[in-house]
């Protein structure tokens, strides 16, 4: 939007107050901003500030605000989503910056710039230019000399000043603006950019700088179709783009101020925190009776205090990180197939040359606990689950070599995932039909699974400005397994124990259905059926021994390669702006996994035994636990 009118700038702030890099996952290698001076990060030099400040288009931090008290600018929005997102703090810095021995980096945002120049920032040489009275500065645009890094996440803004400095004033000239904005977009998709954000414009009829004047009107109707022709046009484009529904955000708070920690009883559209083109807030106000920008949306008659682009920053975040999350459903459905293997086989273990009679029937009840922890995610969100279960089974010994049986198992598991806690669960109801063999030291055993998932919980929370925002939905999916492996029992027979080198094969397609979250507010996304599918081959080590004709201990190690290890992409769109459909990466599952079992076996009386164990699942950044105990019974 318009630079202000400053005296001489002369040098660049320091990003050490955006760049706090969190513990989230970061999959992105740097954030590369174009736009305006809503994203501008300090391309001109702060004459009312510190030495080698530089002036942002949002409040000074405090405590006095006011020009010449030695304060910094805050940061804008691109820089706070920055830090979140773990970005070098250097690739935050401005582009072409005019305070000298300020080290370039990827925001080539500017104040001023209109949809015609964010263009020629992107693909002009000599595009990007930034001039403050006679002291300019020039660079070629960011894809004369690069090609888009695909593993970036590209930032836009823009279409405001071209309102402002006359270039939109009826409804061709929004439109044509908004197609500028769109040409960036395709600009940056045909060089090879894979993640594109885009903000739709505010509402400039709901800023202080028109708001109650003759101009309201103009400008939100002319806003009005930026946005619909840039809707329009991006999603007819093939970039991948991640749309921020703005205006709709900023009325959602506007709705709600005190949730957000704004003021309540101001007129936070008609007033703003440093008076410059605007009627400055008499209670909060930077000569207001109680200076606190952060209980006002705008600084100035365009731009937004602190409050304002933490609240766009947040917003941007919570959509890029949705995925981390919402991939993580598949592997709760995984994790339960793994503690029900795990039963499953624990039982099979302390049956291992002690089946039943020829033409007699085993059953089996087993109650279980389960724990994951999902720690140090480089492509997903942190998180614990909880679960327990009750499965009941049964075998028939058909001959001295072959025994065929089947079982049905209900699983209850709860996953709390990210810094907010969302909340998922998941009711599993899985059966199978198994077969196994055992004759002259060689065993084998085959099974087929399959399941009903039912994901009663799926809610999402994340902070936008200090207030906890919960989006709720559910769904539903399926799970189909097969499962086999081959052993041979070192032991000569007659010993009290048993010893055996195996090879294992598995197979899984976790399937999630399509589903929405359901506020219908800004925040609320829609996403893609999901497919989820396991191919792992493992080898391992399995022994028993007997203690007495009563008492056996077991246990078994192996470890295992996941092939299908591709980091998971789920495909979204904001439930407000249907026709933008994108897609974002989440979990990648790990590709070299651990896993032990180790219990115990008692007979009760010829016919009744007691099984009791402890299983685990470890990979490089998860960790499944689970007990069980069971009851088998002849008959």
């Amino acid at each position: 939007m318009i630079r202000k009118a400053l005296t001489p700038l002369a040098a660049a702030c320091a990003l050490a107050i955006a760049a706090q890099a969190s513990a989230a996952p970061s999959p992105y290698s740097t954030l590369v901003v174009f736009g305006d001076s809503l994203s501008d990060s300090g391309q001109f030099a702060d004459a009312g500030g510190p030495a080698g400040a530089s002036t942002r288009f949002t409040n000074r931090v405090g405590p006095t605000y006011l020009d010449g008290s030695g304060e910094i600018f805050g940061p804008t929005a691109p820089m706070i989503l920055g830090g979140k997102l773990g970005i070098n703090g250097a690739d935050l810095n401005p582009s072409t910056s005019l305070v000298p021995g300020t080290v370039d980096g990827n925001n080539w945002a500017v104040g001023g710039y209109r949809t015609d120049q964010i263009y020629d920032s992107i693909t002009a040489a000599g595009g990007s230019v930034v001039t403050s009275g006679s002291t300019s500065r020039t660079r070629d645009g960011y894809l004369v000399n690069n090609r888009a890094d695909p593993n970036a996440l590209y930032y836009l803004t823009g279409g405001g000043n071209d309102f402002l400095q006359l270039r939109i004033t009826n409804d061709p000239t929004a439109r044509a603006a908004a197609g500028r904005l769109v040409d960036s977009v395709d600009a940056l998709h045909d060089a090879g950019a894979r993640y594109i954000m885009v903000w739709l414009l505010p509402d400039l009829g709901q800023t202080p700088a028109t708001n109650g004047t003759a101009l309201e009107s103009f400008g939100t109707q002319l806003s009005g179709i930026f946005n619909e022709e840039l809707v329009s046009q991006l999603a007819a484009s093939d970039a991948n783009v991640i749309p921020l529904n703005i205006p709709a955000m900023f009325k959602e708070v506007l709705a709600n101020p005190g949730a957000y920690g704004l003021a309540t009883d101001q007129n936070l559209v008609g007033t703003c925190f440093s008076g410059n083109s605007c009627t400055e807030n008499a209670v909060y106000g930077r000569h207001g009776t109680n200076p606190d920008p952060t209980k006002l949306i705008f600084n100035d008659g365009v731009h937004p205090t602190i409050a304002g682009q933490t609240l766009i920053a947040d917003y941007a975040y919570s959509v890029l990180s949705a995925p981390w999350e919402a991939t993580m459903l598949p592997e709760m459905a995984l994790g339960t197939y793994n503690a029900y293997q795990d039963q499953l086989r624990s039982q099979w273990l302390a049956d291992w040359e002690n089946w039943q009679g020829v033409n007699q029937w085993r059953g089996f009840v087993t109650g279980g606990a389960q724990h994951l922890d999902y720690d140090d995610q480089d492509s997903a969100a942190d998180g614990d689950g909880y679960g327990a279960n009750l499965t009941l089974g049964t075998s028939y010994r058909l001959d001295d070599a072959w025994r065929v049986g089947g079982s049905l198992g209900f699983y209850r598991q709860k996953l709390e995932l990210g810094s907010d806690d969302s909340d998922y669960k998941l009711n599993s109801y899985l059966g199978s039909l198994f077969v196994q063999f055992q004759q002259n030291r060689w065993w084998a055993d085959a099974s087929v699974t399959g399941g009903k998932l039912d994901f009663d919980e799926a809610n999402r929370k994340f902070t936008i400005i200090n207030h906890e925002v919960e989006e709720k939905a559910d769904t539903d999916g399926s799970l189909l397994a097969f499962s086999g492996r081959l052993g041979y029992d070192i032991a000569q027979g007659g010993e009290n124990w048993h010893l055996s080198p195996f090879v294992s094969a598995d197979w899984a397609r976790v399937k999630v259905d399509s589903y929405e979250e359901g506020s219908g507010r800004s925040t609320a996304l829609a996403y893609d059926e999901q497919d989820r599918y396991s191919r792992r081959l493992g080898a391992g080590l399995q022994g028993k021994l007997d203690l007495s004709q009563e008492t056996q201990l077991f246990g078994e190690v192996a470890v295992e390669r996941e092939y299908a290890d591709d980091t998971q992409n789920v495909g979204m769109n904001f439930t407000s702006l249907p026709d933008i459909g994108f897609s974002l990466q989440g979990y990648t599952p790990q590709s070299h996994l651990q896993r032990a079992t180790i219990g115990f076996a008692q007979k009760l009386t010829p016919e009744l035994s007691l099984r009791g164990g402890y299983s685990a699942h470890r990979s490089s950044d998860d960790l499944a636990q689970g007990v069980n105990l069971a009851l088998s019974l002849d008959f």
